[in-house]
């Protein structure tokens, strides 16, 4: 099961980030000829890039040992539901998870919950459990992002496991 995904910066964040770089160093800059300004932003929007590359991937290794944790887990994909996505009041990004135990006693489920932007980028993900399910019903449980996320932000089941 591959759980390795990258991701980039949305278009608009980084085009957002250059202006306001661009407008900065413009201002503030003993050599302000188009090619300096223009690499100085260039530079920036790269390290901008890198740092969420960075974090994206921290947070997918940090998911992978976490499902590589469980024991004896079988895929519980269909079990699981995502409601809506929502900002909490330190403006991250937290979503419910249900997860439906059909089997025929206690079980827990590791769900793992991709945040993407609404063109499929991954900007984030975590595993939530959601612990001693009993026979027959459902239990629930809370995603929440590891940074703030902006923009229009959608939650996805990457991996779900019963154990």
């Amino acid at each position: 099961m591959a759980r390795s995904r990258g991701g980039t910066a949305p278009t608009a964040v980084v085009v957002a980030v250059t202006l306001t770089v661009l407008t900065g160093l413009t201002g503030c800059s003993d050599d302000s000829s188009p090619s300096s300004v223009a690499s100085r932003a260039a530079s920036a929007v790269a390290s901008i890039g890198s740092q969420a590359t960075a974090a994206i991937a921290s947070a997918t290794a940090e998911a992978g040992q976490r499902l590589d944790e469980v024991k004896n887990g079988v895929d519980a994909k269909d079990a699981v539901k995502l409601g809506t996505p929502t900002t909490d009041s330190a403006g991250r990004s937290t979503v419910e998870v249900t997860a439906d135990n059909k089997a025929g006693s206690a079980k827990s489920f590791a769900v793992q919950v991709e945040f993407k932007d609404t063109g499929g980028n991954l900007l984030d993900t975590v595993v939530v459990t959601v612990s001693d399910v009993p026979a027959g019903k459902s239990g629930t449980g809370t995603a929440r992002s590891n940074r703030k996320l902006s923009g229009d932000v959608r939650a996805e089941t990457g991996t779900a496991l019963r154990y």
